[in-house]
């Protein structure tokens, strides 16, 4: 039972640190493998843990913006992220879905689930067709990390 335990409580840090923006699997992954749990199960629960945000970030930011856009404190900064997120979104709205999946699918500071659910959000696409893209860029960029920690870790 405190094995179980163990990787359980590993599990659930590896998708607390992915669900943080910024850091998002590019990080979480190391840290799970670093851990000790198995690669592909870090990749996993990194996945699934920068995958939890992304629907409530599609459905709700843009009514979060408008009212935070209201306070003269908040309101410069709500119209500098939303350029941010529109300048990165170029890729995507020329590409639409394909450009969304690929732009999440670049473990890159500056890409992932969080900026892909800001740019599909900005760009009004739906949850039912921004998800899967996003999700399959999660799954691109989750493998390449994965096996780049681990050729890391074989080249130490």
């Amino acid at each position: 039972m405190a094995f179980w335990e163990t990787v359980l409580r590993k599990y659930i840090m590896t998708m607390a640190i992915a669900a943080v923006p910024v850091v998002e699997l590019r990080g979480a992954i190391p840290a799970g493998i670093a851990a000790g749990l198995d690669p592909w199960l870090a990749c996993g629960a990194a996945i699934f843990g920068n995958l939890l945000p992304v629907p409530f970030i599609i459905l709700l930011v843009r009514q979060v913006f408008d009212r935070l856009r209201k306070h003269a404190f908040f309101a410069p900064k709500i119209d500098a992220l939303e350029r941010r997120a529109h300048l990165k979104g170029r890729l995507v709205r020329k590409y639409r879905l394909l450009g969304l999946m690929l732009f999440v699918a670049i473990p890159l500071p500056g890409t992932g689930a969080w900026t892909g659910a800001l740019i599909a959000a900005f760009l009004n696409i739906r949850l039912r067709h921004a998800l899967p893209a996003i999700t399959l860029g999660l799954l691109i960029a989750g493998s390449l990390v994965t096996l780049m920690t681990l050729g890391l870790i074989h080249l130490l």
